[in-house]
């Protein structure tokens, strides 16, 4: 059965539940952020957030850094028909990123919360996307099969770390921890003490 991400899984998982909440948003906002401007040495102008929901990460991002500019892609009709406009959100599958480059690579690139729903072949399709239009660092919050996680589980892909790491160094991504991922324009700027292994 395919999942439906209307109003109702929205009020269900993000309102009633609402699972880490809004300090916990800030708390992952803060951390993209500043990772991505230590390694930019600048502020972050340009946030691409690809399957975003509702766009939760856009206020947060816009009390942070006024004039950034915020652009977000999800599947969900729901969340189009009723934010698109106001908060610069677009109609668009994980794997139309296969050939989809609505924007210049960007300074912070968020995909939180999606790749684990994702059935491989779509995974796959649409990953060379991301460190395509990644021009500093990406949040990539994933959870694996060695994960104990809470909250939604149906459609959820119990694929191991292992896995997701070749995969995303294989893109040229370089692990920073904490979900984060620099982007392969950057990765030859690092020291060998800033990166997790």
């Amino acid at each position: 059965m395919a999942k439906t991400y209307d109003r109702a899984y929205f009020d269900h998982w993000y309102r009633r539940r609402g699972l880490g909440g809004a300090a916990r948003l800030r708390r992952k906002v803060q951390l993209a952020l500043a990772t991505a401007e230590y390694h930019l040495e600048r502020p972050v102008r340009t946030v691409l957030d690809i399957g975003c929901g509702e766009g939760a990460w856009r206020a947060p991002l816009l009390a942070l850094r006024p004039r950034l500019r915020y652009l977000g892609f999800d599947p969900s009709a729901y969340a189009i028909a009723r934010y698109g406009r106001t908060r610069n959100l677009h109609p668009a599958r994980f794997s139309d990123f296969a050939q989809l480059r609505p924007c210049p690579p960007v300074d912070l690139l968020v995909c939180s919360d999606v790749l684990h729903y994702l059935d491989t072949d779509e995974l796959r399709r649409g990953l060379p996307g991301l460190a395509a239009l990644c021009g500093g660092v990406a949040f990539l919050e994933v959870f694996t099969a060695e994960d104990a996680i809470e909250g939604d589980r149906v459609g959820f892909q119990p694929r191991p770390a292992a896995w997701y790491r070749r995969r995303l160094r294989a893109l040229g991504l370089q692990p920073l921890g904490s979900h984060c991922w620099l982007s392969p324009r950057l990765a030859s700027g690092t020291t060998a003490l800033e990166r997790p292994d």
